[in-house]
């Protein structure tokens, strides 16, 4: 074992899964269908049948499914987008690419989630939709935000690239609102060995034309009723992920496991760091997240306790260049302090006990500046 405890580590968090690989990379290659495909339909079926949802449809990756699932919405310019001052930006990228405008809230404190009590303020004759994220791993306030929406009859795509099984108010992520959005990036808790995407929905319209959307604009081949593209999630990649789709629930367990250790060890600490989740919010842990006054002093403390941390995200989208002319004056205090202070720390259902008891003891031992 490593003296340090990295970040992340692929390569170990998809051992487990090798023999079960090879067969199924072998399975697949050898089935001659490498666009679409019984893996890929057999990975929608089972998908939208772990959500709650009645139907799933397979796409390129993350972004792609929020584009495309706007597309299908009829989200387009002049319309208006509401999302998260504090997300990773493929959530305003997609908005900007369907040619919409964006309408940033400001962001909980406790959770990083969109503040679903500042929604209504934001709200105008031109909102089209909401996107909440749930970020991290934990469900945004779904509840108000759907009360919302069904009062001002505004759409809801959830992006739920974090959140992968992850169940409040009685639903799994994704399924709370018209479509529910899922990346299944290798580092995701449900992730594949490369790229990949879906969407989730109760619509069979919505799903059909996220379908016809995501396919060149086609049901029928070479006949084209709409301006499409290509985005499809590859049959290897389905089949994969049909493997750890198995473990999505023990994979979730097991991470709650390390994130309750690290919790315990935040509460015996009487220095300023704390849980981003407050007590009251379950997860799935995608990350684990803590917010420090002063950041750089506490990843020096576990950098010289051979720990390893990341930073999600250092700079709010509407700081990035990309965005800034447009939204530099945007108040959202709260997303940029999080920005600021959060730090997020190794999890993964492959850390052994001595690697998560080495992170929990460097947090116990820190005292702050």
């Amino acid at each position: 074992m490593s003296n340090t405890v990295k970040f992340l580590e692929l390569g170990r968090l998809n051992d487990r899964y090798w023999p079960e690989f090879m067969v199924t990379a072998e399975r697949t290659i050898k089935s001659g269908s490498y666009i679409g495909g019984d893996e890929v339909t057999g990975f929608e079926r089972e998908f939208a049948d772990y959500c709650g949802s009645k139907y799933c449809v397979g796409v390129g990756n993350g972004l792609d499914a929020l584009v495309l699932a706007l597309r299908a919405l009829g989200v387009t310019a002049g319309d208006e987008v509401i999302v998260p001052g504090q997300t990773f930006i493929a959530t305003w990228l997609a908005v900007t690419a369907v040619g919409a405008k964006i309408v940033p809230v400001d962001v909980e404190e406790d959770s990083a989630n969109v503040d679903a009590s500042k929604i209504e303020a934001a709200i105008t004759p031109r909102t089209k939709a909401i996107i909440p994220v749930h970020l991290y791993g934990a469900t945004a306030g779904m509840a108000e935000i759907m009360r919302i929406a069904r009062l001002r009859d505004i759409y809801v795509v959830e992006d739920a690239a974090q959140a992968h099984g992850h169940v409040r108010f009685g639903k799994r992520a994704g399924t709370h609102g018209h479509v529910g959005c899922f990346s299944f990036y290798p580092s995701k808790n449900l992730g594949a060995l490369g790229d990949g995407g879906g969407i989730v929905t109760d619509d069979e319209t919505i799903a059909k034309r996220v379908r016809l959307l995501a396919n060149y604009g086609s049901t029928e081949k070479y006949v084209h009723q709409e301006c499409g593209t290509n985005s499809r999630l590859d049959p290897i990649q389905a089949a994969f992920l049909r493997l750890k789709l198995q473990n999505l629930d023990w994979i979730a367990e097991r991470r709650k496991q390390i994130a309750d250790v690290y919790s315990e060890a935040l509460r015996r600490n009487s220095s300023s760091v704390r849980r981003l989740l407050g007590e009251s919010y379950d997860s799935v842990w995608h990350n684990f997240v803590v917010v420090a006054d002063d950041r750089e002093h506490l990843v020096a403390h576990l950098r010289k306790h051979g720990i390893e941390t990341a930073l999600h995200y250092p700079l709010i989208p509407s700081l990035q260049a990309c965005y800034r002319d447009e939204f530099a004056t945007a108040t959202l205090p709260i997303s940029k302090s999080l920005s600021e202070r959060s730090l997020s720390l190794p999890i993964g259902e492959y850390l052994e006990l001595e690697e998560v008891t080495r992170v929990a003891d460097a947090l116990r031992q820190y005292e702050g500046k």
